[in-house]
């Protein structure tokens, strides 16, 4: 079984940082996706962004790109959402998730899910 730990929210300042990380252990597979999705209340689990673990392919989501940077550390097995210039519109709840897929950007296409760590940005 494939166990999937994010963490790393808090409170920040329109226009402040965070980094969010993901941390997956058990059973894992040789290729695989790393994404990052969002989900503020009422609205649904959104993409945000993704990596192919053995290739380093990412995928951003819109509302994201050019701001947030997805990276990966292959001998820590750890995932990394580092988010710039964060606006007040950024504040949900974020989820890492693990699929078998290529870059998935539903998210029915993943089937191992973080707890979700919230990011609250004031402004």
């Amino acid at each position: 079984q494939t166990q999937v730990v994010d963490s790393g929210g808090g409170l920040v300042q329109a226009g402040g940082s965070l980094r969010l990380s993901c941390t997956i252990s058990g059973r894992t597979f040789s290729e695989f996706t790393m994404a990052w999705f969002h989900e503020a209340p009422g609205d649904d689990r959104e993409f945000v962004a993704a990596i192919y673990w053995t290739t380093n392919h990412t995928a951003y989501g819109d509302s994201t790109k050019g701001r947030f940077t997805v990276t990966r550390d292959s001998a820590k097995k750890m995932g990394y959402l580092q988010m710039n210039s964060l606006k007040p519109d950024d504040t949900s709840v974020y989820y890492c998730a693990v699929s078998r897929g290529f870059l998935g950007r539903d998210r029915t296409e993943y089937h191992y899910w973080g707890q979700g760590t919230r990011v609250t940005v004031s402004s």
